[in-house]
């Protein structure tokens, strides 16, 4: 997977934006506000941070040599992923998972305004 294809997934959900709190090179993915991915598009190997589930989290970092703890995050929740050493199809899931961890965080009447009830 590309930069500009993980960019182009990443805005593909209901109410996604990127955003550069950190900085010029610093992409941001966010669902109504809440941060869902963060990565470097332009650096080599690419690399994402992705929200996982905990238990989902030690069982991937324990199974996958490209996916440890989240890098300057709350190492519980969130895994930093070595873009090109994983299926893309599995990057992809590892997405939406993070994306569809955020949005059961937010109000009910949110997750049905983005059809995730």
């Amino acid at each position: 997977m590309t930069p500009q294809e993980l960019r182009a997934f990443c805005l593909e959900f209901n109410a996604s934006t990127e955003e550069f709190p950190f900085g010029p090179e610093a992409s941001v993915f966010k669902v109504l506000g809440k941060v869902f991915a963060i990565g470097v598009l332009d650096e080599m190997p690419l690399k994402v941070s992705l929200k996982c589930d905990p238990d989902e989290a030690v069982r991937l970092r324990k199974d996958h040599a490209a996916v440890v703890p989240g890098w300057h995050l709350n190492k519980r929740h969130w895994n930093t992923v070595t873009v090109s050493e994983l299926p893309d199809h599995m990057v992809r899931e590892l997405v939406e998972d993070s994306y569809d961890l955020v949005v059961a965080g937010l109000p009910k009447a949110e997750r049905l305004r983005l059809d995730r009830p």
